[in-house]
Parts: structure tokens; C-alpha cells; sequence
């Protein structure tokens, strides 16, 4: 079933794109290109975001926050080892889903620490890349209140994620 899915879903929007007096054709054409101009104003957000991921990891700046801020983690029933997933969870998905296959093959899947790592991967969003992309595609200068509350909900949906492990695990 989910090998035809993809095909039948293209199949179903150019059908529908018919049903309208759309060519499909033309209709995929035109939202590439307009895909396309977004793009210089997309991309020095991006590789921004990507740098500054890639520096904090590789300068071991989150080595040293989670030895840090590892007794206090550890009273809230934290790994210490979580911590950089949780600080790069916002910044990088690509960053945070390498960092969480690390956790997974060092201490295993069905660890605590991997089952957390797995499901704080899904509780929370890649706030500032989400950002970046949306803000600069609309033209929006400013972010204002957005980022506080994106952050607020992250935080939010990481401690959903743990608490949710601690109790069903």
C-alpha cells in the first residue's frame, strides 16, 4: 500500500488540478520558480544556522554545558548526556537526529537515554531554522514575540517527552 502512495497522491493532485482548468505541468512549473526566488533570500539564514550548529558542536561547548549542568540535570532525573540534544534540537534536526543516532549506539535503543533522545527528537520543532525559512519567505524583519514562545513550546514539549518516558518506561 505505502509504494503506491506517493503515485496515487500525485495522481490525485493532477486530476484535481485538471478538475480546476489547471495544467498540472504548468501549475508545477510555476511554483518552482517561485520556490526559486525565495531561495536567495532563504539561504544565508540557512547556512547561518547550519555554521553556528556545526561550530557549537565541533568547539565542545556542549560537552562543557552538560558538565556544567550536570548535577542539576541529574536531580531533575535528566541525563547530562541529553543536554546537547536538547540545545541543538532548535537549532539543526539534521544536527540533533546525528546527535540522537549517537546516543541510540552508545547506549542503545531501548535504554532510557535512547528511548528519550527518540522521543525528544519528536517533541519539539527546529525552531530557528522553522523560523528563518518562514520569516524570510514572508519578509517578515522582526520576529518579535515569536521566538520567546517557539522556545517556550520546546521547552514544554521536552518536558513532555521525558516525563512521558519516565512514566511509560
Amino acid at each position: 500500500m505505502t509504494d503506491y502512495l506517493i503515485p496515487l497522491l500525485f495522481a490525485t493532485l493532477a486530476l484535481l488540478t485538471l478538475r480546476r482548468g489547471t495544467d498540472p505541468y504548468e501549475a508545477l512549473l510555476r511554483g518552482a520558480s517561485e520556490g526559486l526566488l525565495l531561495l536567495p533570500r532563504l539561504l544565508p539564514c540557512l547556512i547561518a544556522l547550519l555554521t553556528a550548529s556545526a561550530m557549537l558542536r565541533a568547539s565542545g561547548f556542549f560537552d562543557l554545558l552538560s558538565l556544567l549542568l550536570g548535577p542539576l540535570l541529574n536531580t531533575l532525573g535528566i541525563s547530562a548526556e541529553l543536554l546537547p540534544l536538547m540545545l541543538l534540537q532548535p537549532l539543526s534536526g539534521s544536527g540533533s537526529m546525528a546527535l540522537a543516532a549517537e546516543l541510540m549506539a552508545e547506549h542503545g535503543a531501548d535504554s532510557e537515554i535512547g528511548r528519550m533522545a527518540a522521543v525528544l527528537i519528536g517533541s519539539s520543532e527546529t525552531t530557528f531554522y522553522t523560523i528563518a525559512v518562514y520569516f524570510s519567505a514572508a519578509g517578515i524583519q522582526k520576529s518579535r514575540y515569536a521566538v520567546p514562545a517557539a522556545l517556550i513550546g520546546d521547552i514544554a514539549g521536552m518536558a513532555a517527552a521525558i516525563m512521558a518516558v519516565k512514566l511509560h518506561f
